[in-house]
């Protein structure tokens, strides 16, 4: 199945605030369908799936990208879980979203897709480039591109600018300086109950 297009506000009502995906929130509190307010208890694997689901939509991936996301974070030494955190917060189009370029992370593809971003001055279109420490991420230097970020200046997706991001907005100019903490992650969810999951499918 390729990128989720449906409506994403039925997502939200299913696995809770996803700051990545829409910046808005539903006004009934219990999920959507028929039985959404007679849920049973869920199962052990229901809710390592709804972890699962959680990272996938929030930074719209497929899920065959997720798990290569999540083979990669095993081959690296340290805590498997946030090493995936880390490689899903360090994307491109993610590190666009926290710099408050763009109001959610699907807006934040749109603008890498279209070549309004630069990388150390060079413009990269591919949304899954990983940022490094010591990268400096620019809005393109033409006014359409410079129209377009400052009208989403006025609306920031999140409020806080992570510890590991420095961004001028006079300049539209952003810096990585490190990889991001573990408590800078907005997203709520439990990465080990991910790695979980994959550990029983794979």
């Amino acid at each position: 199945m390729s990128r989720y297009r449906g409506p994403r506000l039925r997502i939200v009502r299913r696995l809770g605030d996803l700051p990545g995906l829409t910046r808005k929130s539903a006004r009934r509190a219990y999920p959507p369908g028929q039985h959404g307010q007679n849920r049973k208890k869920r199962s052990e694997y229901a809710i390592r799936l709804e972890e699962k689901q959680k990272l996938r939509f929030n930074y719209g991936l497929t899920e065959k990208q997720l798990l290569r996301y999540v083979r990669k974070a095993r081959r690296v030494t340290g805590s498997t879980g946030q090493v995936l955190l880390q490689l899903l917060e360090m994307r491109l189009d993610n590190t666009v979203f926290r710099l408050g370029i763009a109001p959610t992370i699907p807006a934040a593809r749109q603008l890498v897709n279209h070549g309004h971003v630069t990388v150390n001055g060079r413009v990269v279109n591919i949304a899954s480039y990983q940022c490094r420490p010591g990268e400096v991420i620019a809005v393109r230097d033409r006014a359409q591109s410079r129209k377009l970020v400052e009208a989403n200046l006025q609306y920031p997706g999140l409020a806080n600018l992570p510890s590991h991001l420095e961004f001028d907005k006079t300049k539209l100019v952003g810096k990585v300086n490190s990889v991001i903490e573990r408590e800078w992650v907005a997203l709520q969810v439990n990465e080990l109950l991910v790695v979980e999951y994959y550990s029983r499918q794979a």
